[in-house]
């Protein structure tokens, strides 16, 4: 018997008008009749080709679908893992799988040729990312509570990202973390959120890119914001790869105590300019207008005074069409003594930057706007607020701010001082601050959390004790609330309408 070519595929003529042109081992590839060529294609190309055109019915696709998998033993290709139910669907092993994490028994996936196991999940790949200096890239040690729902690209960087010091490498692959940064965080605690309400479990990328810059200028132009950019690639190449669009959620911007500009100004317009040129970039590559989310860092203990802090207020009012969210203000976090934030304090930032995300439209933290003389009592000031609900001073002032709630005035040339804080009765979004006695000179300011004299302690010497009604149980057990955020602002005269 002659033996078989050892190609792969070989040509053959038939008698006219009729045969095969190109045949392999599993069969004819190319036939032609009178009525022309007849080309077989394999399931991938036409999944492929189905998954290009995007306007394929349901029908085909479902027999698309069909048709690419095939059975196969756990034991060849999941040995050691606890695997049944194995599909080979083109390039990826779908199976069945009890693994290490809190999704507990679920559907996964794994491409053919090796690699992490990722969450087979409804829905897009969702990126949430980050950029900003040292602190933002602060974690601590360990995998995620859903291990194969929150993942890195594949590039063996984890979620860290490359500090600045190397260029990021393109990869469509993905990888599980090795550490926690707040960006992964927060993915964990949506899928908590998730898993509470009997509700999807969707699969996300997190990546956090920093750099040394000294001016949030530098930032927007620097290697951290080129690494931001080939992750948001990365993230566009790994949804492919799964069949999946890209979404991303938010990208959370970490840079205030490291901005050296000397300028309120500066600060907020670098950071208008780097939103300005990311959402240039993502509208390039097709990706929605992202959601900015900040954290109002308002210091450490020894650190009162900055033009950073003082330009992240001028940024809480002028942020031009950017979606701006402030998450929180940083004195409701605990810190360590090299002024890092605890492991207690990092989850609490993930759950409020989460809490924010989640209702993006109405998260507002108490946020100051005008402090006026009270025209019916020269001895109070009323201080008007922005708030999704009424103001309320905590009696148990947990960030030890002092009877005056964190508020101060500067400026008095006769010495006039707050004796009292207390909530509007006519007005529940705003407090009246009780006097000494009358305040005289010019540039009187109203201060709240800013400019505090340092202290020892956990928190920032810059704090504060007003709230809204808003609460949420930390995973940490400690009480979330939605605290005011720092301002300075100058004492007007009664009656005064501020600009907003």
């Amino acid at each position: 018997m002659a033996k078989r070519p050892k190609s792969k595929a070989q040509t053959q003529v038939g008698e006219p008008g009729h045969g095969v042109l190109v045949r392999a081992a599993n069969g004819d590839v190319i036939r032609y009749d009178q009525s022309g060529l007849i080309m077989r294609l394999s399931d991938k190309v036409i999944r492929d080709i189905a998954l290009r055109l995007g306007h394929a019915g349901p029908a085909s696709m479902e027999e698309t679908s069909h048709a690419a998998v095939n059975r196969a033993d756990p034991h060849d290709q999941l040995e050691g893992i606890d695997a049944w139910d194995l599909r080979v669907d083109g390039d990826w092993l779908i199976f069945s799988a009890h693994l290490p994490g809190k999704q507990g028994v679920r559907t996964f996936r794994r491409a053919v040729e090796g690699g992490e196991i990722i969450a087979d999940t409804p829905g897009p790949l969702i990126g949430i990312l980050g950029i900003g200096g040292a602190r933002a890239a602060h974690a601590r040690d360990g995998a995620a509570d859903f291990p194969q729902h929150v993942l890195a690209p594949a590039d063996d960087i984890g979620a860290v990202g490359h500090a600045g010091v190397d260029r990021g490498t393109s990869t469509g692959a993905l990888e599980h973390l090795r550490e926690m940064t707040h960006e992964a965080l927060v993915a964990d605690t949506f899928l908590s959120w998730q898993m509470e309400k009997h509700a999807p479990l969707p699969l996300f990328l997190t990546r956090v890119e920093t750099d040394t810059s000294a001016t949030t200028a530098a930032l927007a132009s620097g290697p951290a914001f080129e690494n931001l950019l080939i992750g948001v690639d990365n993230l566009k190449r790994a949804a492919a790869a799964l069949g999946k669009t890209a979404k991303i959620l938010a990208i959370s911007v970490d840079f205030a105590l490291e901005d050296m500009s000397g300028s309120a100004t500066a600060y907020r317009d670098g950071m208008l300019e780097l939103m300005r040129k990311v959402e240039e970039e993502l509208r390039a590559r097709a990706i929605d207008r992202p959601v900015f989310v900040f954290r109002f860092e308002s210091g450490s203990a020894e650190i009162t005074q900055s033009p950073a802090i003082e330009g992240q207020w001028e940024l809480v009012w002028n942020h031009g069409e950017h979606q701006v969210l402030f998450s929180a203000p940083g004195y409701m976090f605990a810190y360590d003594e090299y002024d890092r934030p605890t492991p207690e304090a990092q989850q609490q930032m993930a759950e409020m930057t989460a809490a924010a995300l989640a209702e993006p439209d109405i998260w507002q933290c108490p946020t100051f706007y005008l402090a006026e003389r009270d025209p019916k009592n020269d001895k109070t000031v009323r201080v008007v607020a922005r708030a999704a609900g009424p103001l309320s001073i905590d009696p148990d002032d947990p960030m030890a701010a002092g009877k005056l709630a964190g508020f101060s005035m500067t400026g008095a040339t006769n010495g006039a001082k707050i004796t009292k804080i207390s909530v509007d009765p006519e007005d529940p979004q705003a407090l009246v601050l009780h006097l000494d006695k009358h305040p005289t000179g010019d540039g009187i300011q109203i201060r709240y959390a800013y400019g505090a004299e340092p202290r020892n302690g956990p928190y920032p010497a810059n704090c504060g004790a007003v709230r809204d009604n808003w609460q949420m149980t930390s995973a940490t057990g400690r009480n979330l609330h939605r605290w005011a955020l720092p301002c300075i602002l100058p004492l007007q005269n009664g009656g005064g309408t501020p600009d907003a």
